[in-house]
């Protein structure tokens, strides 16, 4: 969704805490492997850790949360330099 020069995205920590909580209660998985930093998911990792599930959480370097790490089994934080090597290349 623009807002101004700038996309935002509305929505999206709905989406996860469905399919975090959807997945634990259907034992579609053992752990979940979750990139986000959005505190607002703390609530449905709460509920997956009650349904012993694992979570592992993937951050970044610049914008660690502390309490997503606070409830992860496993924690890693990505350098800018990890992901360079992803960036689509371009021709010039």
């Amino acid at each position: 969704m623009p807002l101004g020069d700038v996309y935002k995205e509305k929505g999206t920590d709905v989406k996860i805490s469905v399919d975090l909580i959807v997945g634990a209660v259907d034992n579609l998985y053992d752990t979940a492997i979750l990139v986000s930093s959005d505190t607002d998911l703390i609530p449905a990792i709460h509920y997956i850790k009650y349904r012993k599930k694992k979570l592992e959480y993937v951050g970044f370097a610049h914008n660690p949360s502390l309490g997503m790490q606070k409830y992860a089994d496993f924690s890693i934080l990505l350098l800018p330099r990890d992901i360079e090597k992803f960036k689509e290349k371009t021709l010039l």
